[in-house]
């Protein structure tokens, strides 16, 4: 005679809550699964990145795009870090100061306009000062007045974000390398859509301390991947175990 308190596992139903689990077990897991792929395509692109700035950073200076070209640098990711010399006048007298926080304290940048022969002009960061030499006048003989040549990177204007506050030119507080803002403020027009970081080259006096520019960047795509597919993977054994306990059948859940 057959035992009625044991039930077929081919009559045996799903209860509800099984139902449940096993959504959520593959929902969570479909998307721990998608954070992880998503980590490692941000490290492909992040070791490209890197590899990118290492060939154009060190590479011979080219000559900097002429005005014709300019058109031509829509997209930041073409030229940046690009080694680049251009001479001409610094316009001095035009130049702003960005406050920052670099490895020698807080100060600003000193972004100052470069007058080329053709009339067209290119922002130049020359550099870091600390706060008490933000004045031009503490530092003049740190302010060539001849034709100089400057080497150096190839930038992308800073549009502001999340963490930078916002310019007022009207006041002289700058935060971030707005280049259009930076040209508006100075009077000046024909000027570059990008700005340059100057190399470490020593200037009269010791400042600005050029070659600054940051070309070191965070990488823990691969932890944070590695990281999400073994959540996805804790997910998957955990609704496993919680399963096989909800469709056990009941003598074997409960004790006698």
């Amino acid at each position: 005679m057959t035992d009625p308190s044991r039930t077929s596992p081919r009559n045996q139903r799903i209860r509800p809550a099984a139902i449940i689990v096993l959504f959520l077990t593959i929902v969570l897991t479909g998307c721990l699964l998608a954070l992880g792929t998503w980590q490692v395509k941000r490290l492909s692109w992040k070791l490209d990145l890197i590899e990118r700035v290492e060939a154009r950073a060190h590479a011979e200076p080219v000559d900097a795009p002429a005005a014709g070209e300019w058109p031509a640098l829509a997209d930041p990711a073409g030229y940046e870090y690009r080694r680049v010399k251009l001479s001409g006048t610094l316009l001095n007298d035009k130049q702003v100061q960005v406050y920052t926080v670099t490895d020698l304290g807080p100060g600003y940048w000193v972004m100052t306009p470069l007058r080329r022969d053709d009339g067209s002009s290119v922002i130049v960061n020359r550099g870091f000062v600390p706060s008490d030499r933000r004045d031009p006048s503490s530092r003049r003989d740190g302010e060539p007045t001849g034709r100089v040549e400057i080497v150096g990177l190839m930038r992308a204007p800073e549009t502001g974000g999340l963490f930078l506050r916002t310019n007022d030119p009207a006041n002289g507080r700058w935060y971030s390398r707005n280049i259009p803002q930076i040209a508006q403020a100075s009077g000046l027009s024909d000027v570059a859509p990008f700005y340059v970081d100057a190399d470490a080259t020593p200037n009269p006096g010791g400042l600005p301390v050029g070659g600054k520019t940051m070309l070191t960047f965070p990488n823990n795509h691969l932890s944070y991947a590695v990281t999400w597919y073994i959540l996805a993977a804790m997910v998957v054994a955990a609704g496993w175990y919680v399963l096989r306990n909800l469709n056990a059948p009941k003598s074997r859940r409960e004790p006698d």
